[in-house]
């Protein structure tokens, strides 16, 4: 029993180690969703570790050298009824783990619509060495490694890569996706700022290839769009041939006007672009660039 609190005990302290700003302190329905399924999946996963852990420890206990009350026997037998527990239990825990990942994993579809107080945000991502493009379509500009949208209001992301294959993660609202190219829909439930970053190595530049999703009031949102379209400069050709040379620790940055069909030039160059000797994509600064976008 003493060794059962001490596992419990450990198991409700476990998850305060990741309660700011990390998987386990959601601000959205995607990433709640996420962390139940993460929660039941431990949970269920417990059912068959707990009594296993105490087993061995009690067994230990029993069987040790100086317990003259415990029977050893030495003719080997098969028990029927031994057999039936030990592979019973856990094929139903596989069973029920793989039922409950299944279900949970299609009710959280990246492409699936999230209803939201307002109609959706669309927004364009694109990876870049070493930094994040957000284009707006809708609104007509762009920010670099900020990306600002309405808190409660559903968020359409299209997700491409001009270089190598990224992973785009903001752990507080859920769903790491790698993008070429993929959809994401997520929402934030409340005004606040959530850190994001690129899951997958990519050259020098990865540890610092991160960015600030800033959830605010619709009518603070509107009013970053006002700001946004009188600062900063156009995002034109010259624009974004400078801005996609490698870099690193490029602090944000919003144009107030970007071309409305950049996005799909980019996935076009990139589908587009020749092939290098080794068939495996561009050769850019030692590494290889995809060369396809793949539907996600």
């Amino acid at each position: 029993m003493r060794y059962l609190l001490l596992a419990l005990g450990l198991l409700g302290v476990a998850p305060l180690g990741g309660c700011s700003q990390g998987i386990l302190d959601p601000q959205g329905p995607i990433a709640s969703a996420e962390r139940l399924l993460l929660i039941n999946s431990t949970a269920i996963m417990l059912v068959v570790v707990i009594p296993v852990i105490v087993a061995t420890l009690a067994f230990a206990w029993w069987y040790r050298t100086s317990n003259d009350r415990a029977s050893r026997g030495t003719d080997e037998s098969y028990e029927e009824r031994i057999e039936f527990v030990v592979w019973s239990i856990p094929a139903l825990t596989v069973i029920l783990l793989g039922g409950v990942i299944w279900l949970g994993s299609h009710q959280l579809d990246p492409r699936m619509r999230i209803p939201g107080k307002s109609d959706p945000l669309r927004v364009d991502v694109v990876s870049l060495d070493w930094k994040w493009l957000f284009i707006y379509p809708d609104q007509g500009l762009a920010a670099v490694n900020q990306l600002v949208i309405p808190a409660g209001a559903p968020v359409e992301f299209r997700l491409t890569s001009a270089t190598v294959m990224n992973s785009f993660f903001v752990p507080q609202l859920g769903s790491q996706i790698y993008g070429m190219t993929t959809h994401l829909n997520l929402l934030a439930d409340k005004p606040g700022e959530y850190p994001g970053f690129s899951a997958n190595f990519s050259g020098d530049g990865f540890s610092e290839m991160r960015f600030v999703v800033k959830s605010v009031s619709p009518d603070n949102f509107n009013a970053w769009i006002d700001q946004a379209r009188g600062s900063g400069s156009a995002l034109d050709d010259a624009g974004y041939t400078e801005l996609a040379k490698p870099s690193k620790a490029v602090p944000p940055t919003t144009y107030h006007s970007v071309d409305p069909k950049l996005f799909e030039r980019i996935i076009e160059k990139t589908v587009t672009a020749p092939s290098s000797a080794s068939g495996g994509g561009i050769e850019r600064g030692g590494r290889h660039a995809p060369l396809r976008a793949a539907g996600g």
